[in-house]
């Protein structure tokens, strides 16, 4: 179930993705879309927590643990990771497409979840680096590669095409921290809506810093479903959280890939993003991916 759940968690980030990325694009202004994705985020859990008993008990938990000082200050600090994520999805996936949005993200997790796992900070302890392991962070990497061998290096800044392995960092680091967090407190509702709460305040100051100097956005757009972004950033956080102690952040990074790539591969055959890489890099860089995945799971003698 963790390994099916983590795949689920994986196409709603390519989804989430695709949605923070138009937002931005109509609004001209990605931070903006990022703040947007967030507050709306939050909004929905802190209704949540209010609404259920278990949400109320833990998020007492949390403000005790705090107080007392049995839950360190950098177990709150996921909702950063998470702020850098979506900002970078408004600025980067309009651009160069889902997919390589996500190999990119891929790349970062493997390789911070196979250091995360080595060094136990993740709630599943220590965990041993494998041949497996070790190939399958290879692999991911070397399908980032794929992009700089074309045009599109050219053709596109170079903060943009490093910006997602920059989010798959986060990601896994978020992953490790947000399951620490959910497991101190007895309930990873309380260390997704912690998530929001970091990531909502700091989005707030970088939107404002970003309208104050770049001016106005664009009108905000009318369709309803470039608001739900903020809702599914909630559920895959969740998600996350609640099953990363029992695979590890390099798993649930990687078996969450499979989900990302399925679901990236559709919306950009769907809709095209204005600077994506070839067929034959999408192509290449997809199947690296699906393969580090596939060394990185199965067991190796």
């Amino acid at each position: 179930m963790g390994m099916l759940a983590a795949v689920a968690v994986g196409a709603l980030t390519a989804i989430q993705a695709r949605i923070n990325g138009n937002l931005g694009t109509r609004l001209d202004n990605g931070i903006v879309a990022g703040f947007i994705s967030f507050a709306s985020g939050l909004a929905a859990l802190i209704v949540i927590t209010t609404l259920t008993k278990s949400g109320r008990s833990g998020a007492q938990r949390l403000v005790t643990g705090v107080r007392e000082r049995r839950i360190p200050w950098f177990l709150l600090t996921g909702g950063l990771a998470g702020a850098f994520s979506v900002a970078t999805q408004g600025l980067t996936v309009g651009i160069i497409g889902v997919s390589l949005f996500t190999v990119g993200i891929v790349a970062g997790q493997a390789v911070t979840g196979l250091i995360i796992d080595r060094i136990g900070y993740g709630p599943a302890g220590a965990v041993a680096v494998t041949v497996g392991r070790a190939a399958g962070a290879a692999l991911a990497l070397v399908s980032v590669a794929v992009v700089l061998t074309g045009d599109l290096l050219a053709q596109t800044p170079w903060w943009i095409l490093f910006m997602p392995f920059g989010v798959g960092v986060g990601i896994a680091y978020q992953q490790a921290t947000n399951g620490r967090l959910g497991m101190l407190v007895g309930n990873p509702m309380t260390a997704t809506l912690m998530n929001f709460i970091g990531g909502t305040a700091v989005l707030t100051i970088a939107a404002l810093i970003s309208v104050s100097i770049a001016g106005p956005t664009n009108p905000w757009p009318t369709e309803p479903w470039l608001y739900v972004g903020g809702v599914m950033g909630v559920a895959y956080i969740f998600v996350s959280a609640a099953v990363v102690h029992r695979i590890g952040v390099l798993l649930l990074g990687l078996a969450s890939v499979v989900g990302q790539l399925a679901a990236s591969v559709i919306i950009d055959a769907f809709f095209p993003a204005s600077n994506p890489p070839a067929w034959w890099q999408s192509t290449l860089m997809v199947t690296l991916a699906l393969a580090a995945v596939v060394t990185a799971t199965v067991p190796w003698r």
